[in-house]
């Protein structure tokens, strides 16, 4: 993290605080208390004040306003950098975050999963903190008692499975797999499958994961389809055997929904290494960012991820805690299905 603590000034001059007090023609010390509005100053003094600021492009010194606010305008982001996360979507989220809080003129501590609770208490105790953003969150997730007890504005990306009284924001993923599901029924799908996440995902009880499942669970049975379930590690080798066991084990299969974009070329090129085609012989239907499946060979019909969206959510939610305002206990995303060239009618 690091501000620059001021601006230049005409003729490529750093612009200081003692400059604003000269050109305002006041004491530097009333610039001060214009900024922190610890002392009662006259409008007439503050406006001219401010039009020297603005004309000078003075931006005050990080700490001081700090100090100043009694707040270090930083919000703290846990990251799941750990295995069977794909890194890159995860990073989508994480720079959508650091843009949406430096708008807000916030920057971004980045905590790793693996400091856990430790974590958290760490960065709450020492003030280095206003609020935090947690990712990754598992529905019987240790972090959660701590957030309600840390007294921190929080907000959650992800829904663990008791989630009263938090604050917490998603793509509804259970939605993304009815969709995915309905849309396979529509166009006569009979047998379909699922290749998730990898296993470490599922044991260890990632919301976003089994939600996924659960969504795809329930339409597969409301619309009477034979379906099934496969983890899938992230690998080519483990997608092109995945792919080789579904079409031995499944003649009938003619659908597939994958949530697990490391996969989704893998995916692809086994079905046609196995002579089927797309989506003449098998259906894909992805849950993923829609550039991914927008560049796949053949363009996948898919639910797009919209991390962008999640991240700017997020941080308005923190924002409006800590100016103390009202927010929902639960924002979920709506899923959005865009067809592709992926998918057809059943053979």
């Amino acid at each position: 993290m690091c501000r620059r603590s001021d601006s230049t000034i005409p003729g490529g001059a750093v612009a200081k605080i003692e400059d604003v007090a000269r050109h305002a023609g006041v004491a530097p010390s009333t610039v001060s208390y214009v900024l922190s509005g610890k002392r009662s100053i006259t409008e007439r003094t503050r406006q001219r004040v401010l039009r020297s600021i603005e004309e000078l492009g003075y931006q005050p010194h990080a700490g001081a306003r700090a100090l100043a606010s009694n707040r270090s305008n930083v919000v703290a982001l846990v990251v799941p950098l750990r295995t069977g996360i794909h890194v890159p979507v995860i990073m989508r989220f994480a720079t959508s975050v650091v843009t949406a809080a430096r708008e807000h003129d916030h920057d971004v501590l980045l905590l790793t999963q693996n400091e856990g609770v430790a974590g958290l208490r760490r960065v709450a105790g020492t003030s280095l903190v206003d609020a935090i953003i947690v990712m990754d969150v598992e529905l019987d997730d240790e972090r959660v008692p701590v957030l309600r007890d840390l007294r921190l504005p929080a907000v959650l990306i992800g829904f663990p499975a008791q989630a009263q009284d938090l604050t917490c924001i998603d793509l509804d993923f259970t939605a993304a797999a009815v969709a995915c599901v309905d849309h396979l029924a529509e166009l006569g799908h009979r047998r379909v499958a699922l290749i998730g996440s990898p296993p470490e995902v599922y044991e260890r009880g990632t919301g976003f994961a089994t939600r996924t499942t659960a969504g795809f669970t329930e339409a597969t049975g409301r619309h009477g389809i034979a379906a099934s379930v496969h983890p899938c590690e992230s690998t080519p080798a483990a997608a092109r055997e995945m792919v080789t066991r579904l079409l031995h084990e499944h003649p009938d299969l003619t659908g597939v929904v994958v949530h697990n974009e490391p996969v989704i070329a893998p995916v692809l090129a086994a079905i046609r290494e196995a002579g089927r085609t797309v989506p003449d012989d098998l259906s894909v239907v992805a849950i993923c960012p829609d550039d991914l499946a927008e560049h796949a060979m053949p363009a996948l019909t898919s639910v797009s991820i919209p991390a962008e969206e999640v991240g700017r959510e997020a941080v308005g939610l923190l924002m409006a805690k800590l100016g103390g305002q009202p927010v929902p206990d639960a924002t979920l995303i709506e899923a959005r299905l865009t067809p592709r060239d992926s998918t057809g009618a059943a053979r």
